[in-house]
């Protein structure tokens, strides 16, 4: 793992971290949108978001991002967010969560098996 500076990932972070705010406003009302795709899309936006400031193996990054994403699902599970004080509505509250589901792990995973898939054939070409 070394530091270097990733113009195009950096911008693709923006650019994800935009379709995610879109998502958590203006599609709210769309359920399949705002809980299961932007799921999917927040592994990604991690994903570019690392890309853009390391070179890191990229299996080994989708992998502890699937762990990074399930643990924060965990403390959802244990009211992680009520523990620690945040109040309802407030940004860490909101980044945390308040609620454990399988299924948002499985969107997860189906986000990286995306992003794996990705690199595999982006390495081959």
């Amino acid at each position: 793992m070394k530091f270097k500076f990733n113009l195009k990932y950096f911008l693709l972070t923006i650019l994800i971290f935009l379709v995610e705010v879109l998502i958590a406003t203006v599609l709210k009302d769309n359920f399949f949108i705002r809980a299961y795709l932007g799921d999917v899309i927040v592994v990604m936006l991690l994903y570019t978001f690392v890309k853009s400031f390391l070179l890191i193996d990229e299996t080994k990054l989708i992998l502890g991002i699937f762990a990074f994403s399930c643990l924060v699902e965990f403390a959802q599970f244990f009211h992680i967010a009520d523990k620690l004080g945040f109040q309802p509505g407030s940004l860490m509250y909101i980044v945390i969560g308040n609620s454990f589901s399988w299924i948002d792990i499985l969107c997860y995973g189906v986000g990286c098996l995306i992003l794996y898939i990705f690199t595999k054939f982006k390495t081959e070409n």
